[in-house]
Protein backbone atom coordinates (compact mmCIF):
# COMPACT_ATOMS: atom_id res chain seq x y z
CA UNK A 1 0.00 0.00 0.00
CA UNK A 2 2.95 2.21 0.68
CA UNK A 3 4.57 1.38 -1.62
CA UNK A 4 2.83 0.95 -4.21
CA UNK A 5 -0.22 3.28 -3.60
CA UNK A 6 0.95 6.29 -1.78
CA UNK A 7 4.24 6.21 -2.88
CA UNK A 8 5.86 6.88 0.35
CA UNK A 9 8.24 3.42 0.82
CA UNK A 10 10.30 1.98 -1.88
CA UNK A 11 9.54 1.84 -4.71
CA UNK A 12 7.50 4.65 -4.79
CA UNK A 13 4.89 4.08 -7.19
CA UNK A 14 1.57 6.13 -6.82
CA UNK A 15 -0.86 3.58 -8.40
CA UNK A 16 -4.18 4.92 -6.69
CA UNK A 17 -6.49 2.38 -6.23
CA UNK A 18 -5.08 -0.23 -8.33
CA UNK A 19 -1.07 -0.51 -7.66
CA UNK A 20 -1.66 -2.10 -4.08
CA UNK A 21 -4.10 -4.58 -5.79
CA UNK A 22 -2.04 -5.67 -8.57
CA UNK A 23 1.11 -6.09 -6.03
CA UNK A 24 -0.97 -8.07 -3.50
CA UNK A 25 -2.32 -10.51 -6.10
CA UNK A 26 1.57 -11.16 -7.26
CA UNK A 27 2.32 -11.95 -3.58
CA UNK A 28 -0.52 -13.59 -3.02
CA UNK A 29 0.28 -16.23 -6.18
CA UNK A 30 4.02 -16.08 -5.60
CA UNK A 31 3.77 -17.09 -2.01
CA UNK A 32 1.52 -19.79 -2.89
CA UNK A 33 4.28 -21.11 -5.56
CA UNK A 34 6.93 -21.36 -3.04
CA UNK A 35 4.42 -23.23 -0.39
CA UNK A 36 3.88 -25.75 -3.10
CA UNK A 37 7.61 -26.03 -4.20
CA UNK A 38 8.71 -26.92 -0.80
CA UNK A 39 5.44 -29.08 -0.08
CA UNK A 40 6.84 -31.06 -3.08
CA UNK A 41 10.88 -31.17 -2.55
CA UNK A 42 11.52 -30.34 0.56
CA UNK A 43 9.06 -31.20 3.10
CA UNK A 44 9.39 -34.93 3.79
CA UNK A 45 13.06 -34.74 3.68
CA UNK A 46 12.87 -31.72 6.24
CA UNK A 47 9.95 -31.95 7.90
CA UNK A 48 9.89 -27.73 8.13
CA UNK A 49 6.61 -25.54 7.97
CA UNK A 50 5.93 -22.70 5.36
CA UNK A 51 3.96 -19.70 6.04
CA UNK A 52 2.62 -16.31 5.50
CA UNK A 53 2.91 -13.13 8.07
CA UNK A 54 0.51 -10.69 7.82
CA UNK A 55 0.59 -7.28 9.84
CA UNK A 56 -3.29 -6.34 10.93
CA UNK A 57 -4.71 -3.36 13.57
CA UNK A 58 -8.11 -4.70 15.07
CA UNK A 59 -11.18 -2.60 13.87
CA UNK A 60 -14.03 -1.68 16.51
CA UNK A 61 -17.30 -0.30 15.77
CA UNK A 62 -17.89 2.82 17.18
CA UNK A 63 -21.05 1.94 18.20
CA UNK A 64 -21.31 -1.90 18.98
CA UNK A 65 -25.41 -1.91 18.46
CA UNK A 66 -25.06 -0.20 15.21
CA UNK A 67 -25.19 -2.67 12.30
CA UNK A 68 -23.55 0.15 9.73
CA UNK A 69 -20.53 0.76 12.24
CA UNK A 70 -20.18 -3.39 12.66
CA UNK A 71 -20.32 -3.89 9.19
CA UNK A 72 -17.82 -0.99 8.60
CA UNK A 73 -15.51 -2.65 11.45
CA UNK A 74 -15.86 -5.64 9.26
CA UNK A 75 -14.65 -4.11 6.38
CA UNK A 76 -11.54 -3.05 7.98
CA UNK A 77 -10.18 -6.48 9.02
CA UNK A 78 -11.45 -8.10 5.55
CA UNK A 79 -9.53 -4.55 3.94
CA UNK A 80 -6.52 -5.58 6.09
CA UNK A 81 -5.99 -8.95 7.30
CA UNK A 82 -8.65 -10.51 5.01
CA UNK A 83 -7.12 -9.45 1.59
CA UNK A 84 -4.56 -11.95 2.57
CA UNK A 85 -5.74 -14.38 5.07
CA UNK A 86 -8.96 -15.07 2.83
CA UNK A 87 -7.30 -16.43 -0.47
CA UNK A 88 -4.88 -18.52 1.40
CA UNK A 89 -7.11 -20.11 4.11
CA UNK A 90 -10.64 -19.72 1.77
CA UNK A 91 -9.88 -19.36 -1.62
CA UNK A 92 -10.91 -15.76 -2.74
CA UNK A 93 -10.31 -12.33 -1.81
CA UNK A 94 -12.88 -11.45 0.72
CA UNK A 95 -16.82 -10.95 -0.99
CA UNK A 96 -17.06 -7.29 0.80
CA UNK A 97 -13.59 -6.35 -0.84
CA UNK A 98 -14.86 -7.82 -4.01
CA UNK A 99 -18.27 -6.00 -4.18
CA UNK A 100 -17.10 -2.38 -3.01
CA UNK A 101 -14.13 -2.73 -5.20
CA UNK A 102 -16.08 -3.95 -8.02
CA UNK A 103 -19.00 -1.60 -7.49
CA UNK A 104 -16.64 1.66 -7.46
CA UNK A 105 -14.81 0.50 -10.21
CA UNK A 106 -18.19 0.17 -12.33
CA UNK A 107 -19.12 3.82 -11.10
CA UNK A 108 -15.65 5.04 -12.90
CA UNK A 109 -16.96 3.45 -15.69
CA UNK A 110 -13.95 0.84 -16.02
CA UNK A 111 -14.86 -2.56 -17.69
CA UNK A 112 -13.34 -5.03 -15.02
CA UNK A 113 -12.56 -4.33 -11.20
CA UNK A 114 -9.49 -2.67 -9.79
CA UNK A 115 -9.47 -5.72 -7.65
CA UNK A 116 -7.61 -8.56 -9.66
CA UNK A 117 -9.32 -11.97 -9.87
CA UNK A 118 -8.01 -15.26 -9.43
CA UNK A 119 -9.31 -18.56 -12.05
CA UNK A 120 -10.64 -21.14 -10.48
CA UNK A 121 -6.73 -23.06 -10.87
CA UNK A 122 -5.19 -20.04 -9.04
CA UNK A 123 -8.05 -20.46 -6.37
CA UNK A 124 -7.45 -24.30 -5.88
CA UNK A 125 -3.99 -24.00 -5.88
CA UNK A 126 -3.52 -21.03 -3.23
CA UNK A 127 -6.51 -22.34 -0.53
CA UNK A 128 -4.57 -24.17 2.12
CA UNK A 129 -0.95 -22.57 0.97
CA UNK A 130 -0.31 -22.18 5.09
CA UNK A 131 1.31 -24.49 7.56
CA UNK A 132 0.94 -21.51 10.03
CA UNK A 133 0.09 -17.67 9.97
CA UNK A 134 2.02 -15.28 11.44
CA UNK A 135 0.74 -12.11 12.62
CA UNK A 136 2.22 -8.71 13.55
CA UNK A 137 -0.08 -6.59 15.61
CA UNK A 138 0.58 -3.16 16.80
CA UNK A 139 -3.09 -1.13 17.73
CA UNK A 140 -6.72 -0.78 17.38
CA UNK A 141 -8.76 1.54 15.41
CA UNK A 142 -12.55 2.48 15.81
CA UNK A 143 -14.42 2.19 12.74
CA UNK A 144 -17.45 3.95 11.76
CA UNK A 145 -19.30 4.10 7.99
CA UNK A 146 -18.68 7.23 5.91
CA UNK A 147 -20.00 7.40 2.94
CA UNK A 148 -17.20 9.18 0.31
CA UNK A 149 -18.43 11.07 -2.49
CA UNK A 150 -18.08 9.19 -5.82
CA UNK A 151 -14.09 10.48 -6.87
CA UNK A 152 -12.21 10.23 -10.18
CA UNK A 153 -9.31 9.76 -8.67
CA UNK A 154 -9.71 6.01 -6.90
CA UNK A 155 -7.91 4.68 -3.51
CA UNK A 156 -7.54 2.07 -1.43
CA UNK A 157 -8.33 3.61 1.55
CA UNK A 158 -11.61 5.19 0.06
CA UNK A 159 -12.63 1.92 -1.28
CA UNK A 160 -14.28 0.48 1.77
CA UNK A 161 -15.91 3.85 3.03
CA UNK A 162 -14.98 3.86 6.80
CA UNK A 163 -13.46 6.71 8.89
CA UNK A 164 -10.85 5.40 11.61
CA UNK A 165 -10.97 6.84 15.06
CA UNK A 166 -9.25 6.50 18.05
CA UNK A 167 -9.81 6.91 21.50
CA UNK A 168 -8.06 10.22 22.73
CA UNK A 169 -7.40 8.62 26.26
CA UNK A 170 -5.58 5.44 24.98
CA UNK A 171 -1.92 5.91 25.88
CA UNK A 172 0.28 6.29 23.18
CA UNK A 173 3.78 5.83 24.29
CA UNK A 174 5.66 5.74 20.73
CA UNK A 175 4.43 7.66 17.06
CA UNK A 176 1.05 9.09 16.64
CA UNK A 177 -0.28 6.32 14.56
CA UNK A 178 0.58 3.20 17.41
CA UNK A 179 -1.98 3.75 20.50
CA UNK A 180 -1.95 0.95 23.04
CA UNK A 181 -5.27 -0.69 22.66
CA UNK A 182 -4.13 -4.08 24.27
CA UNK A 183 -8.30 -5.55 24.24
CA UNK A 184 -7.78 -5.29 20.36
CA UNK A 185 -5.63 -7.83 19.82
CA UNK A 186 -7.32 -10.59 21.60
CA UNK A 187 -10.45 -9.85 19.13
CA UNK A 188 -8.32 -10.37 16.29
CA UNK A 189 -7.13 -13.33 17.41
CA UNK A 190 -10.67 -14.64 17.89
CA UNK A 191 -11.92 -13.50 14.37
CA UNK A 192 -8.40 -15.28 13.27
CA UNK A 193 -9.78 -18.71 14.85
CA UNK A 194 -13.68 -18.15 13.76
CA UNK A 195 -12.73 -16.72 10.59
CA UNK A 196 -10.09 -19.10 9.46
CA UNK A 197 -10.35 -22.39 11.23
CA UNK A 198 -8.49 -21.76 14.11
CA UNK A 199 -4.48 -22.16 12.35
CA UNK A 200 -1.61 -21.82 14.67
CA UNK A 201 -0.62 -18.78 15.00
CA UNK A 202 2.82 -17.83 15.84
CA UNK A 203 2.96 -13.39 16.76
CA UNK A 204 5.74 -12.11 14.60
CA UNK A 205 5.86 -8.62 15.40
CA UNK A 206 4.30 -6.94 18.42
CA UNK A 207 6.15 -3.83 20.28
CA UNK A 208 6.50 0.19 20.51
CA UNK A 209 8.48 2.72 19.71
CA UNK A 210 9.48 5.83 21.89
CA UNK A 211 9.18 9.37 21.38
CA UNK A 212 10.68 10.84 24.10
CA UNK A 213 14.19 9.88 24.43
CA UNK A 214 14.88 8.82 28.17
CA UNK A 215 18.35 9.35 28.83
CA UNK A 216 18.06 6.37 31.93
CA UNK A 217 16.84 4.51 29.81
CA UNK A 218 13.68 3.97 31.60
CA UNK A 219 10.98 3.00 28.57
CA UNK A 220 8.08 2.46 31.12
CA UNK A 221 5.74 3.19 28.11
CA UNK A 222 7.12 -0.45 26.44
CA UNK A 223 6.93 -2.09 29.82
CA UNK A 224 3.30 -1.21 30.13
CA UNK A 225 2.14 -2.15 26.53
CA UNK A 226 4.46 -5.64 26.38
CA UNK A 227 2.60 -6.48 29.84
CA UNK A 228 -0.62 -5.43 28.36
CA UNK A 229 -0.74 -7.35 25.09
CA UNK A 230 1.31 -10.34 26.42
CA UNK A 231 -1.84 -10.79 29.00
CA UNK A 232 -4.40 -10.73 26.12
CA UNK A 233 -2.88 -13.21 23.81
CA UNK A 234 -2.76 -15.58 27.49
CA UNK A 235 -6.56 -14.38 27.73
CA UNK A 236 -6.62 -15.32 23.70
CA UNK A 237 -5.32 -18.92 24.88
CA UNK A 238 -7.80 -19.73 27.39
CA UNK A 239 -10.16 -18.69 24.28
CA UNK A 240 -9.10 -21.46 22.53
CA UNK A 241 -6.78 -19.63 20.02
CA UNK A 242 -3.83 -21.85 18.69
CA UNK A 243 -1.28 -19.55 19.93
CA UNK A 244 1.79 -21.22 19.62
CA UNK A 245 4.81 -18.36 19.99
CA UNK A 246 5.84 -14.33 20.09
CA UNK A 247 8.51 -12.45 19.22
CA UNK A 248 8.49 -8.89 20.90
CA UNK A 249 9.06 -6.46 18.09
CA UNK A 250 12.52 -5.68 18.10
CA UNK A 251 15.74 -6.61 19.51
CA UNK A 252 17.26 -3.50 18.45
CA UNK A 253 16.84 0.11 18.10
CA UNK A 254 17.24 -0.20 13.70
CA UNK A 255 15.97 1.74 10.70
CA UNK A 256 12.63 2.58 9.95
CA UNK A 257 11.10 2.54 6.79
CA UNK A 258 10.48 6.29 5.62
CA UNK A 259 11.35 7.51 9.52
CA UNK A 260 14.75 6.27 9.32
CA UNK A 261 16.39 5.78 12.96
CA UNK A 262 13.81 8.50 14.49
CA UNK A 263 11.45 5.94 15.78
CA UNK A 264 13.17 3.35 18.59
CA UNK A 265 11.32 -0.13 18.69
CA UNK A 266 14.59 -1.64 20.34
CA UNK A 267 14.81 -3.22 23.36
CA UNK A 268 17.92 -1.88 23.26
CA UNK A 269 18.93 1.42 22.82
CA UNK A 270 21.81 1.82 19.81
CA UNK A 271 23.93 5.03 19.74
CA UNK A 272 24.05 5.38 15.91
CA UNK A 273 26.10 8.56 16.22
CA UNK A 274 28.91 6.56 17.35
CA UNK A 275 30.56 4.85 14.55
CA UNK A 276 30.44 1.92 16.31
CA UNK A 277 27.01 1.64 17.51
CA UNK A 278 27.53 0.94 20.90
CA UNK A 279 24.45 -1.03 22.34
CA UNK A 280 22.73 -0.06 25.88
CA UNK A 281 19.89 -2.11 27.62
CA UNK A 282 16.67 -0.31 28.15
CA UNK A 283 14.36 -1.13 31.13
CA UNK A 284 12.43 -3.21 29.39
CA UNK A 285 15.12 -5.94 28.77
CA UNK A 286 15.04 -6.84 32.44
CA UNK A 287 11.23 -7.09 32.17
CA UNK A 288 11.20 -9.30 28.83
CA UNK A 289 13.95 -11.14 30.44
CA UNK A 290 11.90 -12.44 33.64
CA UNK A 291 9.14 -12.74 31.19
CA UNK A 292 10.96 -15.28 28.91
CA UNK A 293 12.67 -17.21 31.54
CA UNK A 294 9.45 -18.08 33.35
CA UNK A 295 7.69 -18.42 29.93
CA UNK A 296 4.54 -16.11 31.06
CA UNK A 297 4.52 -13.25 33.75
CA UNK A 298 6.72 -14.66 36.80
CA UNK A 299 5.45 -15.03 40.00
CA UNK A 300 7.99 -12.21 42.13
CA UNK A 301 8.90 -15.34 44.56
CA UNK A 302 9.93 -17.42 41.46
CA UNK A 303 12.27 -14.68 39.94
CA UNK A 304 16.00 -15.43 41.17
CA UNK A 305 17.64 -12.24 41.88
Amino acid sequence: EKGYETGEHAPGLKLGGCGAYKAAHHIIKTHAKVWHSYNTTWRREQRGMVGISLTSGWGEPVDPHSQTDRDAAERYIQFHLGWFANPIYRGDYPEVMKNYVGKKSAQQGLGTSRLPTFSVQEKSYIKGTSDFLGIGHFTTRYVLQKNFPFLQVSSYHTDPDLAELVDPNWPAPGPKWLYSVPWGFRRLLNFIKTQYGNPLIYVTENGVSETVQCPQLCDEGRIQYLKGYINEILKALNDGVNVKGYTAWSLLDKFEWNKGFSERFGLYHIDFKNKNKPRYPKASVDYYKKIISANGFPNPREVMS
